[in-house]
């Protein structure tokens, strides 16, 4: 392998370059259909599948320039470009200094590549693309054309490679959440649950993951998307876990209930229809059906159980590659109503059904599941009932 520095060029790459060379050629020839000459690629998630780039210094700028014809070239801070080199086999890099205006550099580059006069295209939709970087391209090249969804069609449906490494993000989830369930107890902390929550999946194997745990305890579960902040656990109280973690970039999560102490019926009566709508959306994935179909499923269970207030979200979301602040893929593809995407084998999901009395208590229970030939594989090992502790 060629070294630049010292560094071994792919050296800490995901995949073999066979790899990325076929994603490119599949993005050239959607782009090629589109009518789109030249696609800028700026979402880090876009970047990571197209060429195996990750850093967590995706907050500066950076860009793939994916012509139809022709070889690619990557525009790069200084500081990130022996990271590029460690994770990618692309050889054409242009390098901004931190005193430079990486967006008119990326410009001054389309147009003396030749590219300005033709069909260029971004990524319209990614995280990373502030309105004034989209608007200063559009003022300097005209037309900018709208590539958003384009690269996301090719990550819907995973690889067994890339399944592979969903599945040992699943192994490292399961071994975090088991260490959190035991640290359950009168006394604890959220803290503490989450410390032996990632200690033990980071120690198993997982990288930094694209969103933090979601663990809360007492009323706090009664709240969304609430996250650790130093409360105690009491008797007779809910605690609500839900984490992910990485592989390679690629996720898989996680979201169980516990009760330490008497639960109330009505907790009770809506953790079962959380079990039951979890289990009908699963039975209901199969290859042809509708993204909507799991999720209809799944509302049809709420719905005669008396929850339908609350329960307003979907039912899952693709999973796979993912940078902060997210560490699904539910851009791509969603499982709630009106969505008519037919599901394919190699399509992974992680599918949440929770039930909420705000301020009060959560209960829900979730599986990372990919879509087989013949129905859906779930990823995880963990029990699914609510988790009881004695107060």
């Amino acid at each position: 392998m060629q070294t630049k520095g010292g560094v071994t060029q792919g050296g800490e790459s995901a995949f073999a370059s066979s790899e990325y060379d076929g994603r490119i050629g599949r993005a050239r020839e959607l782009l090629s259909k589109a009518g789109i000459d030249v696609m800028i690629v700026t979402s880090p998630e876009n970047i990571f599948y197209l060429t195996g780039q990750q850093t967590p210094g995706y907050y500066t700028f950076q860009a793939l320039v994916l012509p139809v014809e022709g070889d690619p070239v990557f525009v790069i801070r200084q500081l990130e470009y022996f990271n590029f080199i460690a994770n990618t086999f692309i050889s054409d890099a242009e390098i901004y200094q931190d005193g430079d205006d990486p967006v008119g550099f990326l410009v001054d580059l389309i147009q003396k590549r030749g590219y300005a006069a033709r069909r260029v295209a971004i990524d319209k939709r990614g995280w990373f693309l502030p309105v004034a970087v989209y608007e200063t391209l559009r003022e300097k090249l005209g037309t900018i054309h709208d590539g958003a969804r384009l690269i996301e069609q090719l990550r819907a449906v995973k690889s067994p490679a890339e399944v592979e490494k969903i599945a040992r993000a699943a192994s490292y989830v399961d071994l975090g959440m088991r260490a959190g369930q035991a640290a359950v107890r009168v006394g604890a902390s959220e803290n503490d649950l989450v410390a032996a929550m990632m200690g033990s999946a980071i120690a198993a194997g997982s990288e930094y993951m694209g969103m933090e745990p979601l663990v809360s305890a007492g009323p706090r579960t009664g709240v969304p998307h609430g996250t650790w902040r130093r409360r105690r656990i009491e008797a007779d109280e809910p605690v609500f876990l839900e984490m992910a973690a990485c592989h390679d970039r690629y996720h898989a999560a996680l979201m169980r209930s516990a009760w330490v102490g008497a639960v109330p019926a009505e907790a009770v009566e809506m953790e079962k229809a959380c079990q039951e709508a979890l289990q009908a959306a699963l039975d209901a994935i199969r290859p042809g059906a509708t993204c909507e179909a799991p999720h209809l499923a799944c509302q049809k269970v709420i719905d005669r159980a008396g929850y339908t207030d609350n329960f307003r979200k979907r039912t899952g979301y693709s999973i796979g590659i993912s940078f902060a602040p997210d560490w699904g893929e539910g851009a791509i593809l969603s499982l709630y109503t009106g969505v008519t995407t037919q599901l394919q084998p190699g399509m992974t999901f992680h599918i949440p059904p929770a039930l909420r009395i705000y301020g009060r208590f959560t209960v829900g229970v979730s599986e990372t599941v990919v879509v087989t030939e013949t129905g859906c594989r779930v990823l995880g090992t963990i029990p699914r009932p609510l988790q009881r502790i004695a107060a």
